[in-house]
């Protein structure tokens, strides 16, 4: 039976994080979908899927696009080893209530700070003294990370110099660097995934700004040193062979460890203040997500789509 009715689905804070295919060919499977590569056949049920990640050689059908769009997973067009992406598509939300209140809290330099200050006492887990400018918030931040840093390169063993990533020479980076790079990709692809599910844009970042993924980035730095920076640190004293598939696998395995969408899920909300009550909206769509929205009005508000507002009772011209 086909789901018609997303409150039957499994919340985003319970999904099952992501899925990365390269070289392969997607379709639909009764209702879920099936990876077709040299090894076979892979079916995979989608309905608590968050994130699916199409890298290169990989294609798609139509029906599977349908299949996981009515199960509400985020599919991404990205490069190898998820380093870019190329293009997304829809999420489970069909209203535009959060993404609203995001572009106004955006829009106010005083609600912007607010928000930026949270995020920072999210990353240090303590509340910051009121007299700190943000200048000397992020210069605590700095530190913060370097001694991460420093810390796992004592424990582990890995000699660190700093942080490098450089696209067109990935082959020459040295295996922490690589491992953290593609952690960190794993990483903003399930941030995109949740932030998208719950009706916000990626690219109206509050710390960060003037990229289609500057939120993905604000809401990715609030989790790298307690899950991406000491994993890569861990694989790359392993020694494993392909460091960038074995992070990857470990990726998805901590992110369900951690419950890293319910976190998502909890501190997006928290930053972004008290959620609307569109509790009928949101039951209207999801029935049915082509319904038209409302019309705004500059005295009363959002009016009902869809009325002839030309002419009121007794045929005064509105």
């Amino acid at each position: 039976m086909r789901v018609k009715d997303l409150r039957e689905l499994p919340q985003l804070a319970d999904g099952y994080s992501y899925l990365y295919v390269e070289h392969c060919r997607v379709d639909r499977e009764q209702q879920a979908i099936a990876i077709h590569d040299a090894s076979g056949k892979t079916p995979v049920p989608c309905a608590a899927l968050a994130l699916l990640m199409l890298g290169p050689g990989t294609s798609i059908t139509h029906a599977a696009i349908l299949t996981l769009s009515d199960n509400g997973c985020l599919v991404v067009w990205c490069g190898e080893q998820g380093i870019r992406f190329y293009a997304q598509g829809l999420g489970k939300n069909r209203s535009s209530r959060q993404l609203e209140r995001q572009a106004r809290l955006c829009s106010s330099p005083k609600m912007r700070l607010r928000v930026v200050r949270k995020m920072y006492e999210k990353r240090f887990g303590e509340p910051l003294s009121p007299d700190l400018t943000l200048q000397q918030i992020r210069g605590k931040e700095g530190l913060r990370v370097r001694s991460t840093y420093e810390r796992l390169s004592v424990e582990t063993g890995v000699p660190w110099s700093g942080r490098s990533y450089k696209r067109d020479s990935w082959k020459n980076a040295d295996p922490v660097n690589k491992a953290l790079s593609v952690a960190n990709s794993c990483l903003y692809g399930i941030c995109h995934a949740g932030i998208v599910a719950l009706g916000y844009s990626p690219g109206l970042g509050f710390i960060h700004t003037g990229k289609q993924l500057s939120f993905v980035y604000d809401i990715a730095d609030l989790y790298k040193t307690d899950i991406t920076i000491p994993m890569a640190f861990h694989a790359a004293a392993e020694g494993v062979a392909h460091v960038e598939s074995e992070v990857r696998h470990r990726c998805r395995d901590a992110f369900v460890e951690a419950r890293l969408l319910k976190r998502i899920v909890e501190d997006i909300e928290d930053l972004m203040g008290p959620e609307y009550d569109d509790s009928v909206e949101q039951e209207t769509f999801a029935i049915d997500p082509a319904a038209p929205g409302g019309i705004w009005d500059p005295d009363v508000g959002t009016v009902s789509g869809g009325i002839n507002y030309e002419f009121a009772a007794g045929g005064e011209r509105r």
